[in-house]
């Protein structure tokens, strides 16, 4: 298990959802995609996701398959809308400036140490 405030250095964060409690977020592993279907079908409760997409249904796919936080690769930062229901939902929201496969190598790297 690795704590997701572990991460937030290391990639460089934004969290666009400030009124969660992102220090207290435990994380099982990562999962990286950017096909709904495919993170609904095979991404764990617990892991955090790394993807592009940056709509709505992003927030609904989290959390009907129980992730806790969704990094947004290459600056991608959500609106407004996708920002509040994450926080209803209890998501927590990252951005990082990096792209997907250093993010990717970043947190295999956290889980490894």
């Amino acid at each position: 298990m690795t704590k997701l405030k572990e991460l937030l250095p290391l990639i460089k964060a934004t969290n666009h959802t400030p009124a969660l409690e992102s220090a207290d977020v435990e994380l099982s592993g990562g999962y990286v995609c950017d096909m709904l279907s495919d993170v609904m079908g095979s991404a764990q409760p617990g892991q955090i996701w790394i993807t592009i997409m940056k709509h709505l249904n992003v927030i609904a796919v989290a959390s009907m398959t129980g992730i806790p936080a969704i990094i947004f690769a290459k600056g991608v930062s959500p609106d407004a809308n996708v920002i509040d229901k994450a926080t209803e939902e209890g998501i927590v929201l990252l951005s990082s400036p990096l792209d997907t496969f250093s993010i990717s190598g970043i947190v295999y790297q956290a889980f490894q140490g």
